[in-house]
């Protein structure tokens, strides 16, 4: 593929730059920095001409706002979820009443979505869920938990997979429901702390909340159908950003390398080499993929990859600096008995790399089946 940048993008790109430049360091919080995106026409990019509020980008363009909103050290995005899931997967399967009254809100960042996908007993195996939508008059009621739910705490709404066929089994009878969290004593958010001391993932539990009936996307049974597709795309654009955010990291551990010494050992200099090609040669894979030569095993040959590269990262981030990685500053008689520096940080959170968003065994897993073509794996009774 011949991925070039024009003189439209690099105009495109110094256009961003300055409106970065002025605007990042008037963000006050994560909503309201959602809201000036929205205002400035930068949520939605890649939705095409629509009529709803955004401005669209060329595919290079969409590279281009990845990767300088990556350099700008903006904060992280509250809207992802809903830019670069939801809003794909209801252009694609939506009805145009859903598009009018979802997307806007969306592009404006006046509305934050989060995901209630995973189960308690159903992690990264979509087809075991368990809770239910049954359908009373011109509502569904929904019953059960989503866990490992990103943003929870702060989304205004969530888009739901439940069982709406009773007795259904694995992929069939399931619908994708769009939720408000605004339902007390219907819906329970419940942080859940992390080893940095963080609570980015959530428990939800659904008590009788209420779905509309006109918010089912795709019609009633077709859930796996329209989560599949949202899932493709998953693994988009912002792959690239994330790569500029890695380069960082990166370029950090090679620092700290020099400082301490640790660059003076060959292993640890042929290890960061590693990971310095191996980083190069996921950028132009990613550049591939988004040009449309990437195969069906693609997504999770790419999640494989960057994943378990990201965990190497913070094991070495750590070895570099020694015993002091293993202690931080902090109060330890405060309620926050700790604080992790960037390179801690960076170690304990990846370890989730290769569990979120579809562990390592299911990336492989589909490998196998959809792009070597080997026998099944078994279900067992399911």
């Amino acid at each position: 593929m011949d991925f070039e940048f024009t003189a439209e993008d690099a105009a495109f790109r110094a256009e961003v730059g300055a409106w970065l430049d002025a605007n990042v360091k008037l963000a006050v919080d994560r909503r309201s920095w959602e809201r000036a995106l929205g205002s400035a026409g930068w949520i939605g990019l890649g939705w095409g001409e629509g009529g709803y509020g955004n401005r669209t980008g060329t595919l290079t363009q969409q590279v281009v706002w990845a990767e300088e909103y990556a350099r700008s050290g903006a904060p992280p995005r509250s809207g992802h979820i809903g830019e670069n899931l939801l809003a794909p997967t209801l252009i694609a399967h939506g009805t145009a009443e859903q598009k009018r009254r979802f997307l806007p809100p969306v592009a404006a960042g006046e509305e934050l979505w989060c995901q209630g996908y995973s189960e308690p007993g159903a992690g990264s195996d979509l087809a075991g869920v368990r809770t239910t939508a049954v359908r009373e008059g011109a509502s569904y009621r929904i019953t059960g938990q989503k866990i490992w739910t990103s943003l929870a705490h702060e989304a205004d709404w969530c888009f739901v997979l439940a069982r709406t066929e009773e007795g259904s089994r694995r992929h069939h009878g399931l619908s994708f429901l769009l939720v408000p969290m605004d339902q007390p004593g219907r819906v329970d958010v419940r942080p859940i702390r992390q080893m940095t001391g963080t609570s980015d993932f959530n428990e939800v539990f659904f008590d009788g909340a209420r779905a509309r009936v006109e918010h089912v996307v795709g019609g009633e049974g077709q859930g796996w159908r329209v989560a599949m597709s949202l899932l493709g795309f998953e693994r988009g654009v912002s792959t690239l950003a994330q790569q500029i955010g890695f380069a960082e990291e990166l370029a950090r551990v090679v620092r700290t390398a020099l400082r301490t010494g640790a660059v003076d050992d060959p292993v640890v200099r042929a290890r960061l080499v590693r990971l310095w090609a191996e980083l190069r040669v996921m950028r132009w894979n990613a550049l591939r993929t988004l040009g449309g030569s990437g195969d069906v095993g693609a997504p999770s040959t790419a999640k494989l990859l960057w994943a378990n590269w990201h965990q190497r990262l913070g094991e070495l981030a750590v070895q570099v600096r020694g015993a002091e990685a293993s202690a931080g500053p902090g109060d330890w008689s405060s309620s926050t008995p700790y604080e992790l520096d960037a390179d801690q940080q960076l170690f304990l959170f990846s370890r989730a790399d290769t569990i979120y968003g579809g562990s390592d065994q299911v990336q492989r897993t589909i490998i196998a089946e959809r792009v070597l073509g080997l026998p099944r794996e078994p279900k067992g009774s399911l």
